[in-house]
């Protein structure tokens, strides 16, 4: 098992080449084709609406200046493709919205990379929920990268969140390549007496023989906590040194609009480490 797609979103935020340096390490490691795209952020659909004149001087300007953007965005990637000597890419210019462009190009790919949302950038008012809506609508595991911080190994020492959940359940799936090339790897099963009917009498025992089976070695802790798993978890990440975190991605969409479970929402808002999510 090993990641041979791997895309990685492109766009003119200040955080985009930490994410394509490491979406570019992990392509290098696994041999596998790395794709940067940028999407214009035009809808598809406005496209395929005859009923609209996107031809008009104004309009015209403004879809131009958009692909300007992108194209600049994916010469920005090229360059770093070369630098760091990935042997197999290409840029990709797509015309739609961020979201629906990404999650319609993630379900050719094995990981899907993106950037946590940075409030305090403008470009991030106007897309601020792409990390989730990828995670529940790519069918993909998608690495979030936090916009704070550098980091400069990803999945030397991994920490899984496990709770017997069948998001919990495909993240781990879809995280080991990753976990095979990892130093380290800590399954996390926070209060496992309040699931005893998932966890067993030895919570955590199931999972680790799994993946001992795909030759990684790990440990199992077990971690009673009186706060919510999403914090309790950021800590343990902290504690242990960790700079990867494993686990399920929890909600849905109705319509555009996305909902999503407590853990999975601090965690968006609050990671200070990249996080490998699936839905």
């Amino acid at each position: 098992m090993s990641y041979k797609t791997i895309l990685v979103h492109v766009d003119q935020s200040k955080h985009a080449a930490e994410r394509i340096k490491i979406a570019a390490e992990i392509a290098m490691a696994e041999n596998a084709h790395l794709i940067g795209t940028a999407m214009t952020g035009i809808s598809r659909f406005v496209y395929q609406d005859s009923a609209l004149d996107i031809t008009g001087t104004i309009l015209s300007a403004q879809i131009d200046s958009l692909y300007e953007n992108a194209n600049q965005a994916l010469e920005n990637f090229d360059a770093i493709a070369k630098k760091m000597g990935v042997l197999s890419y290409d840029k990709r210019l797509v015309s739609d919205e961020p979201e629906g462009g990404l999650a319609l190009q993630a379900r050719y790919c094995d990981l899907v990379v993106v950037g946590q949302t940075d409030p305090d950038e403008l470009f991030s008012s106007i897309v601020s929920d792409l990390p989730e809506y990828v995670m529940l609508n790519c069918a993909r595991p998608v690495l979030m990268v936090p916009y704070a911080g550098r980091f400069a190994h990803v999945g030397t020492n991994a920490l899984v969140a496990w709770d017997g959940s069948t998001e919990a359940t495909r993240a781990i799936t879809n995280a080991i390549p990753l976990l095979k090339r990892a130093r380290n790897v800590t399954v996390a099963v926070f209060n496992p007496s309040a699931q005893y009917e998932v966890h067993g009498e030895q919570p955590g025992a199931d999972v680790a023989l799994y993946l001992a089976r795909h030759n990684i070695k790990i440990d199992v802790v077990q971690q009673p906590t009186e706060l919510d798993v999403g914090n309790a978890l950021l800590s343990l990440a902290a504690d242990m040194g960790s700079d990867l975190i494993v686990m399920g991605g929890y909600g849905h969409t109705r319509f555009r609009e996305v909902l999503l479970g407590g853990v999975t929402s601090t965690m968006l808002k609050t990671m200070t480490i990249p996080v490998l999510m699936s839905h």
